[in-house]
C-alpha cells in the first residue's frame, strides 16, 4: 500500500494535501494514526465528501519513509495522473 508513495507524484504534508484536493488532483489519501486527530480528522472527511478513498499508515515515521522523507509525515497524498 505505502509502496506506491515511493515512485509516484504526490504531496506530503497536510497544507498541501488540502490545496491539492480542493483543486480534485488527489486520487489516493494517506493519514498517520500516529498523527494529531485535529489535523488528520477535517482531511479524512474532506477526502471522504469528495470520494477520494482514505487510507491509514501505522505511524508518522512509516508515512515519512514511504514518501523518502528524513522527517515523519501526518498525511500524504497520490496526485491524479
Amino acid at each position: 500500500m505505502l509502496d506506491e508513495l515511493k515512485t509516484a507524484n504526490k504531496v506530503v504534508g497536510i497544507k498541501q494535501l488540502r490545496k491539492a484536493l480542493a483543486k480534485g488532483q488527489i486520487s489516493r489519501v494517506f493519514l498517520a494514526e500516529n498523527a494529531d486527530p485535529a489535523l488528520t480528522q477535517p482531511v479524512a472527511e474532506l477526502s471522504e465528501s469528495l470520494g477520494v478513498p482514505v487510507l491509514w499508515a501505522a505511524t508518522m515515521q512509516e508515512l515519512g519513509a514511504a514518501c523518502q522523507i528524513a522527517v515523519g509525515a501526518s498525511a500524504a497524498g497520490i496526485l491524479r495522473p
